[in-house]
C-alpha cells in the first residue's frame, strides 16, 4: 500500500505543537543533536514578538505521513533582504524531515507554492530566519555535536535538496584549531608572521586590548556600533534593526568571556573586534531540554554543567569584524594574533570560528596562515521558481 502524505499549514494549537516538537522526535536516537531550550525555540517561531518578524511575513507547515508528523518547513518573505540586495526572492527554514524523498519534496513544494503565491520568483534556504541566525545544511562532521548557534542535520539532507532540484547558492565554512595547532607556545605561529604583524601595528598605529568586565558597558557599545558597518558588504547580510541589535547584545552578555574577546583601535579609534564565547552546547546537551520537562529543571542542569561541574572545553568565535575604512591595513591580523596568543592560557582546548564565506579570500588566507584549518562546511541552496 502507498503511504498517505499530507502537508498542512499550521493554523491551530495542535498543528503548532506538532511543528514545535517534531525535532525531538526526529533526533531522539541521534547522540550529536543538541536540543534548543523550549523558550528559545518558542521565541524564534513567535511571529508576533520576535524582532525579525517585524519585517518578514510567512507561514509554517507540517507534513504528515499516514497521520504521523514526518517533517516541518517555514516559508517566508524577508522584505529587508529584498530591499537591501534588490532581489525578488523568498526563503525557507525550520526544514526537518524523515528520510523519505516524498516527504521532503512535499514540504518544499508547499514552501515554493507559498513564495510563488506572494509573487516571488526564487526561493533560498535553509535559514532560521535571517543570515544572522542558524543557516545552511551541514555537509560533513555528522559524528560531532555542533557548536553553539550552529545547526545540525541528518546526513541524508543534502541528497534530498538536490533530488528536489535545488542548487548551491553559497557555502559557508568554519575554521578551527586547538592547543596543538594554535598559539605562540612552541612556535606554532611562525615567528616571521608575528614580527610582520607587530611591525605593521607600530606603523599603522594599531593597538589591541582584551575585554574587561570593568569596562563591559564600553566593550559592548563598541560591538553595538561596529556590528552593522563591519558586515554590511558580506553576501546576504542585512543590517540589524535596533531591536535586533539590543537582543543580540543582551544575549551575548550572558556568555561574555573577557580574555577571549579583543578590540582593535587605529590611532585610538575603534576599528574592529573579535568575540569568542564558550560552547554552551556542551552543558545544554548534558541537560537535554525537551517537551514535558519544566524549563527551570533544564536551566538548573545547564547551570550545574556550566558553573558547578563544568564540562565546557570548547569556544566559538561567532563575531569578528573590521570597520570598512580600516580594512586592508592589518587590523584583522592583529586581532587574530592576540586571540591565538591566548589559546594556551585559557581552559578551552578547541576553538571554532565562523561563519566565513567560502569566497572570502582575505579572511580564509589569513586564517590559514595562523595554522587554523577548515572544520565544517554548510550550504545554502536555492531554486528558480517557474
Amino acid at each position: 500500500m502507498m503511504s498517505s502524505i499530507v502537508v498542512r499549514k499550521v493554523e491551530n494549537k495542535s498543528d503548532y505543537q506538532d511543528f514545535f516538537e517534531f525535532p525531538w522526535t526526529l533526533y531522539k536516537d541521534n547522540p550529536y543533536w543538541v536540543p534548543p531550550l523550549k523558550s528559545v525555540r518558542k521565541h524564534l517561531l513567535d511571529r508576533e514578538h520576535d524582532a525579525s518578524w517585524e519585517y518578514m511575513e510567512g507561514d509554517f507547515f507540517v507534513a504528515y505521513k499516514d497521520g504521523t508528523p514526518a517533517g516541518t518547513i517555514a516559508a517566508f518573505i524577508n522584505h529587508r533582504h529584498n530591499e537591501t540586495w534588490q532581489e525578488h526572492i523568498g526563503w525557507f527554514g525550520a526544514f526537518e524531515f524523515i528520510d523519505d524523498p516524498a516527504v521532503s519534496k512535499a514540504l518544499l513544494t508547499a514552501a515554493e507554492d507559498y513564495i510563488k503565491g506572494k509573487g516571488y520568483d526564487a526561493i533560498r534556504g535553509p535559514v532560521n530566519f535571517n543570515l544572522n541566525g542558524e543557516i545552511g545544511v551541514l555537509l560533513d562532521s555528522y559524528d560531532r555535536m555542533p557548536m553553539i548557534l550552529m545547526p545540525y542535520n541528518m546526513a541524508y539532507y543534502p541528497q534530498h535538496y538536490e533530488q528536489a532540484g535545488y542548487v548551491k547558492a553559497k557555502d559557508v565554512i568554519t575554521w578551527a584549531g586547538n592547543k596543538a595547532t594554535l598559539g605562540l607556545e612552541g612556535g606554532i605561529i611562525p615567528e616571521r608572521l608575528v614580527r610582520v604583524v607587530e611591525k605593521n601595528n607600530q606603523r599603522r598605529g594599531i593597538t589591541v586590548r582584551a575585554g574587561n568586565r570593568k569596562t563591559i558597558k564600553e566593550d559592548f557599545q563598541i560591538i553595538y556600533e561596529l556590528y552593522n558597518t563591519a558586515w554590511k558588504d558580506n553576501w546576504g547580510f542585512v543590517p540589524l534593526t535596533k531591536r535586533e541589535l539590543d537582543a543580540l547584545i543582551r544575549d551575548l552578555k550572558q556568555f561574555y568571556v573577557p580574555e577571549i574577546t579583543f578590540f582593535a583601535f587605529v590611532k585610538g579609534n575603534p576599528a574592529g573586534f573579535v568575540l569568542a564565547v564558550p560552547n554552551m552546547n556542551q552543558p545544554i546537551h548534558k541537560a537535554y531540554p525537551r517537551p514535558g520537562v519544566p524549563e527551570i529543571v533544564s536551566l538548573l542542569k545547564i547551570l550545574w554543567h556550566w558553573k558547578i561541574r563544568p564540562v565546557i572545553t570548547e569556544a566559538r568565535t561567532p563575531l569578528m569584524g573590521v570597520k570598512e575604512e580600516y580594512r586592508g591595513i592589518g587590523v584583522d591580523g592583529a586581532i587574530l594574533l592576540h586571540l591565538f596568543s591566548m589559546v594556551h592560557k585559557t581552559k578551552y582546548s578547541f576553538y571554532e570560528g565562523g561563519w566565513v564565506l567560502e569566497d572570502n579570500e582575505d579572511v580564509n588566507i589569513m586564517t590559514r596562515n595562523y595554522q587554523a584549518y577548515v572544520d565544517r562546511r554548510y550550504r545554502i541552496y536555492e531554486k528558480v521558481l517557474k
